[in-house]
């Protein structure tokens, strides 16, 4: 009886099985477990490229998923049971489980597959007292942001935009995506890191919200408020996304959106639509910006985000995992178990035999074409401020040309900041990079 088997989220391995199995009780064979985001059907493309790393190694894994990562794994490590390996989405959550000492850096045998910018490097305070830089997770996947999404038909109209902002625990981050691109489009990577990483005042980013606001009320100022009411990929007469409600034209979203729609879909860079500004405003976010050169603001830099996995409980079969995952046997796996609209991305690509969507092989053309890409800013931020930056999107929303209202929001994000920098929360540096080229 074989001992490899793949299980989902909530189901035990039977003692009698492993029993029956002959498997060893030692450390490096028992069964290891995967924890991650995906579920209801979405982990089972995941699960194709684990159940190849089991063919391949002999080893026994199984994956948990779940929509509430973040609580799940903190009740693990406070429970002292955590998985051999979890897939994280939050480069801010990870750098934070870093410095509590809970994941642990990559060793010299995988430390190359911490592809920048999805692994910058982090700097914590060792036991000794000496602040040591590592690499401690590698992007699994990945997805483009800094897009446009419209039907061809519309694509050269002027945008009636959608909008929608709910995602249940997380609401708020499509809207902070609005704040980060107005931001990375307008001002560039260098501009745009040196927010992310909290050494620019939040004040200074006014420009970048009033110029949302002003998006938002050219919509009959409703858009703030249907946004509110709106799940980010909105199911409306048994289909999903914003586009296919018939109530709007142009759709600023990632690529991973693309799953909802028909290959006349098409994706377009936000720099067409967000790469200048009139504002003439003073401050380091208020000055209009250059458009078309990668290190600038402009056509070629694009936001990216991605999954990653961290090892939590150290083991050699833990760090073969990790080192599996992110081999490109593993990603050929993947990406043949997934739909052509869902074919994931990875460093260097996509892979895989089977035929890919239109819009699938668009994404990829703007990620091979761009100048710089940069990562996701609320996703590098530390948890805390991370969190207040969703709900003052949210409050945003609701009142979106109040001035007052703006100023109290970015006030309580500027203490915040100040908050997280006395307490050494912000690790993570060079949040932007030029595009991967070969897989590792």
């Amino acid at each position: 009886m074989s001992c490899l088997r793949v299980v989902l989220a909530g189901c035990l391995l039977a003692a009698a099985a492993v029993t029956a199995g002959g498997c060893s009780a030692t450390d490096e064979e028992r069964t290891l477990v995967v924890l991650g985001p995906w579920t209801d059907g979405e982990e089972k493309p995941f699960l194709a490229a684990l159940k190849g790393i089991e063919k391949r190694t002999g080893r026994s894994y199984v994956y948990k998923g779940t929509r509430s990562l973040h609580e799940t794994l903190v009740a693990q490590l406070q429970a002292g049971a955590p998985p051999d390996v979890a897939v994280v989405s939050s480069p801010g959550d990870l750098a934070a489980y870093a410095r509590a000492g809970d994941a642990y850096p990559l060793p010299e045998s995988v430390v190359g597959a911490a592809v920048p910018p999805w692994a910058p490097a982090v700097t914590v305070d060792t036991t000794d007292g000496e602040a040591r830089t590592h690499a401690y997770w590698a992007p699994v996947r990945l997805d483009l942001k800094s897009i446009v999404w419209s039907h061809a038909a519309d694509t050269g109209k002027t945008p009636d935009w959608c909008l929608g902002v709910g995602s249940g625990a997380t609401s708020g981050w499509p809207g902070t995506d609005w704040v980060e691109d107005l931001l990375l489009q307008r001002q560039g990577p260098a501009a745009y890191e040196s927010w992310a990483t909290g050494k620019t005042p939040w004040p200074e980013t006014r420009p970048a919200w009033e110029q949302w606001a002003g998006i938002l009320a050219a919509n009959k100022g409703e858009l703030g408020k249907e946004g509110l009411e709106n799940g980010f990929e909105l199911l409306r007469n048994g289909r999903y996304g914003l586009l296919n409600s018939g109530r709007c034209t142009h759709e600023h979203q990632g690529s991973f959106i693309r799953r909802h729609y028909t290959d006349d879909v098409l994706p377009t860079p936000t720099a067409r639509f967000l790469g200048s500004t009139e504002s003439g405003k003073s401050g380091k976010f208020g000055k209009p910006g250059r458009t078309g050169k990668a290190g600038g603001s402009g056509a070629n830099a694009f936001e990216v985000s991605g999954d990653m996995a961290a090892v939590f409980k150290p083991s050699t079969a833990a760090w073969d995992l990790l080192g599996r995952l992110t081999s490109r046997a593993a990603r050929d796996d993947w990406a043949n178990a997934a739909k052509p609209g869902e074919r994931p991305y990875f460093p260097g690509g996509t892979f895989g035999t089977l035929p890919q969507s239109q819009g699938t092989r668009d994404v990829q053309k703007l990620l091979e074409g761009a100048g710089q890409i940069c990562l996701d800013a609320s996703d590098a931020m530390p948890p805390t401020l991370r969190d207040a930056f969703y709900r003052a999107v949210l409050e945003f929303l609701g009142h979106p040309q109040d001035h007052d209202l703006l100023t109290r929001l970015l006030e309580q994000l500027e203490a915040e900041r100040i908050l997280q920098q006395r307490e050494g929360a912000f690790v993570l540096d060079d949040l932007c990079d030029n595009p991967v080229g070969a897989s590792p």
